[in-house]
């Protein structure tokens, strides 16, 4: 297993870590939040490592983005449980993913590649600014947090929609 795998190996051990210290502490001295932010991180390290080192493995290509959707839905679920953000609102989100991952499916069977869009990349950045500031015990930041989250759910919609419109001859209606 290569470096970049292992470093998001790390990251999918750090989420029981995160919601163990969440449970613990809730948003008490931040230390959850740390942890979501140190995990959060070590996406862009192990993109860089992989892409700089010539790295990229089917393994990293597949479980990279499982472990990032798993990490930011533990934490879209705890501050749902902790009634900090609506359930219907992360169920949009939770919705475009699975929507999108099959979509992406879908498309790999037909030999197509889709790649991220400058709109679900938005989208992921709004999610975690979001959970960020959601996460910190800071009622200014969770105000901020709260506007940043429907921002991000907007982008949510809006990013699986420009999948859609863009790659769909991927469905190929006539085919079904």
């Amino acid at each position: 297993m290569n470096i970049a795998n292992k470093v998001t190996v790390l990251r999918l051990l750090l989420i029981p870590v995160f919601l163990v210290l969440y449970y613990i502490y809730g948003t008490d001295y931040n230390i959850a939040a740390i942890v979501f932010v140190i995990a959060s991180l070590t996406d862009a390290l192990d993109g860089h490592l992989a892409r700089s080192r010539n790295l990229v493995t089917t393994f990293g290509k597949f479980v990279d983005p499982l472990v990032d959707k798993l990490l930011t839905m533990a934490a879209f679920v705890v501050l749902v449980e902790a009634s900090i953000i609506p359930a219907w609102a992360v169920i949009i989100i939770i919705a475009r993913e699975l929507i999108i991952t099959g979509f992406r499916t879908l498309a790999a069977d037909k030999g197509i590649t889709i790649a991220a869009s400058k709109w679900g990349k938005l989208k992921t950045t709004s999610q975690m600014i979001a959970l960020v500031l959601l996460l910190l015990n800071n009622s200014t930041l969770n105000i901020a947090g709260v506007y940043v989250f429907y921002i991000a759910v907007i982008l949510t919609i809006v990013s699986g929609l420009d999948y859609i419109i863009k790659n769909k001859v991927v469905l190929d209606l006539e085919n079904i």
